[in-house]
């Protein structure tokens, strides 16, 4: 029977941590095979454990014999050449990001260009290497906020935290979002051959509007109907009864938020020392409250949370009840 022998405990401590840190897939199975062979394992045994051929367990072992821990990595030059060189890989990459949706336009232009036949898993290999990956595209405002108006909001944004930290006056981010069935469809693990469906069917939408500080205390308020000018100054109205010292409202230039309905209590407002602070515009990235808003959509509510009407309010509202304790985000 063919066992590996003779191996010192120092010698075996390396193993183990080949196993454990090596950044080479190939490298951490062959340095385990050699333990597990050491250890009594049979040649069978081993090529059941890591899914390939006596023959690649015979030739592992082989190496060992040979090389000792040299044996466990490839040689360079060993495999199948590639295709394309260094210079054409680049090509890819670039290809690949002007076509970001579609590699079969990768795929002809390789082949048109300099006449080599490649497969789409060889144009993800390339691309991988340059560290490229597939996931989802990132949605953003369309616009640019005038860049001084930005500049010195921001730094008045900063005044406000410094005076919230020391207690002088709450600072609370005030926005709305809402949910409905068709709004979201998370991806999800999933086998083969027992997909997660969810239906797609016309919804209802599910409105909140919100007010969140620094510290995760949220308060929200519900609605089945839309939210215009006159909910949002119900809700602050609402809100500012319960503020026990001067608090500024951060809010987005949304048209419901600057109509002359709302821009005429400001006065009402100021009076009960509550103030609102407008950010610059295709500014939400200033608005810690969009950052709710994504946690809830793409990370907390589960997959069922989709299967039903009741299911979705449901969801929402024990995540909205919870946040703070069970749902917590870090806003240092």
């Amino acid at each position: 029977m063919r066992f590996i022998k003779g191996l010192y405990i120092d010698t075996i401590k390396l193993l183990e941590r080949i196993h454990k840190q090596s950044k080479y897939h190939h490298v951490r199975r062959r340095a385990k095979c050699i333990k597990l062979s050491y250890e009594g394992h049979k040649v069978n045994d081993l090529a059941k454990i890591f899914h390939v051929t006596r023959l690649t367990i015979i030739n592992w072992l082989n190496d060992w014999d040979d090389f000792s821990l040299v044996g466990l990595y490839d040689e360079k030059g060993r495999g199948r050449k590639s295709k394309l060189n260094d210079e054409q890989k680049l090509q890819v990459k670039q290809w690949t990001k002007e076509n970001s949706r579609n590699l079969h336009v990768v795929v002809k232009n390789v082949r048109e260009e300099w006449g080599i036949y490649i497969s789409k898993d060889t144009v993800k290999r390339i691309i991988n290497f340059f560290n490229m990956s597939w996931h989802r595209i990132t949605r953003r405002v369309s616009g640019e906020p005038d860049a001084l108006e930005y500049k010195d909001k921001k730094a008045e944004l900063e005044t406000l935290k410094e005076q919230d930290d020391r207690g002088e006056i709450n600072l609370v981010y005030v926005d709305e979002s809402g949910f409905s069935l068709n709004s979201y469809v998370p991806y999800a693990w999933q086998e083969k051959g027992d997909e997660v469906v969810v239906e797609c069917e016309r919804s209802q939408r599910l409105n909140v509007f919100g007010f969140l500080n620094r510290k995760n205390d949220l308060e929200t308020y519900l609605f089945e109907c839309n939210i215009n000018s006159d909910v949002v100054i119900a809700c602050i109205d609402d809100f500012s009864k319960k503020q026990d010292k001067p608090t500024v409202l951060v809010i987005d230039n949304a048209s419901i938020h600057t109509s002359n309905k709302f821009l005429n209590k400001q006065k009402e407002w100021s009076d009960k020392n509550l103030r609102i602070f407008f950010l610059p515009k295709y500014s939400p990235e200033l608005n810690i409250i969009e950052i709710l808003w994504r946690f809830i959509k793409y990370q907390w509510l589960e997959v069922d949370a989709y299967f039903s009407w009741e299911n979705l309010v449901r969801s929402v509202e024990y995540v909205l009840l919870n946040f703070g304790e069970e749902y917590i985000i870090n806003f240092a």
